[in-house]
């Protein structure tokens, strides 16, 4: 599984892009053939509260996964994405499983 990163607009710590790497690497527990995923960091409005942007997708065979959250922290932020992303790559191993 190869995972990019991409900050947009700012420059990722190394513990920042640590931290997303351990939690998108258990996403290989969920689906074990994940091709590829791309992580994008964005700084919304500068000036608001809830401005740390997420985009997580996710490369299975034949098929995109996307998640995208928004929240205060980009590690609040990478969590939910995360944990959405489980459940869409439950669902779709189900689809699979099924035909």
């Amino acid at each position: 599984m190869e995972i990019m990163i991409k900050s947009i607009h700012f420059d990722a710590t190394e513990q920042l892009q640590a931290f997303i790497e351990k939690k998108v690497a258990k996403l290989e527990k969920t689906y074990e053939d994940i091709q590829k995923v791309e992580v994008q960091l964005k700084v919304v409005k500068p000036a608001t509260v809830q401005n740390k942007e997420v985009d997580l997708n996710v490369s299975v065979p034949g098929q995109v996964l996307h998640a995208e959250k928004v929240c205060n922290s980009f590690e609040e932020a990478t969590d939910l994405s995360v944990d959405t992303m489980r459940v869409q790559l439950t669902k779709y191993k189900e689809k699979l499983r099924n035909r």
